[in-house]
């Protein structure tokens, strides 16, 4: 059982339900340029980075012997992203707006974090209609910070706004390897993979979180609240 001040939630994948839009524009994006990436290839080595990062580092596996300039398909994917999200449907999973509310009846913040720049979580937000102050407390985006995960820098961040001081008392969920080894290095309290995105309950339990659910609903039976 734990005592939680503090829960950092991942946005897509974890919280939000955007089908993977975005690792799938991500792909598209890569294989324009003559390549022929499966999505779960995307997804496992590029989820839960910051976007340009996740490019660059997809783009190393597959080009061990060559360099391809990273800029240009990173400048096609945000194009094409928003073209993608004009008639995106975008909701929540679902039990996470009552866990949500859950937790902050229980007096636990709740922090969004995400690899995603400023404006892509906005829009994502604006979709489902949640409101910083009704269903979270802050938001972090890879825009509020110089270091992207697995570097702690988001999780901090969140921790300073809301200013909770001590990394025992924080949770953090997400729904990729990345988001766990971020709270690891952020010496959360509790770290949680959930199955709802990019990988499989396997691949989240090399990380060796603190739980692995299939549903962030189940949260509430393992904390002590």
């Amino acid at each position: 059982m734990h005592n939680i001040e503090l829960a950092v939630f991942d946005m897509a994948g974890t919280v939000v339900n955007e089908k993977n839009v975005v690792y799938k524009t991500l792909q598209k994006a890569i294989n324009k340029k003559g390549y022929d990436l499966s999505l779960n290839f995307v997804l496992e080595h590029g989820a839960g980075k910051e976007k340009h990062q996740a490019i660059k580092d997809i783009l190393a596996v597959v080009n061990a012997d060559k360099e391809e300039p990273s800029e240009p398909i990173f400048e096609d994917f945000k194009q094409l992203l928003d073209k993608a999200y004009e008639t995106l449907e975008v909701t929540s999973f679902d039990g996470v707006g009552q866990l949500l509310a859950d937790l902050r009846s229980r007096n636990i913040k709740i922090a969004l974090n995400t690899g995603y720049n400023t404006k892509i979580a906005q829009l994502l937000l604006q979709k489902i209609h949640w409101k910083k102050g009704e269903q979270y407390d802050a938001l972090v985006t890879a825009d509020d910070v110089s270091e992207g995960r697995p570097h702690p820098a988001m999780i901090e961040k969140a921790m300073e706004l809301l200013e909770v001081t001590d990394a025992s008392m924080v949770l953090k969920a997400g729904d990729s390897i990345i988001d766990i080894e971020e709270g690891k290095n952020a010496k959360c309290g509790v770290t949680v993979g959930v199955t709802t995105g990019a990988h499989t309950s396997q691949q989240l339990r090399s990380a060796n979180p603190t739980y692995v659910l299939d549903s962030l609903s189940e949260l509430l039976d393992f904390l002590k609240v």
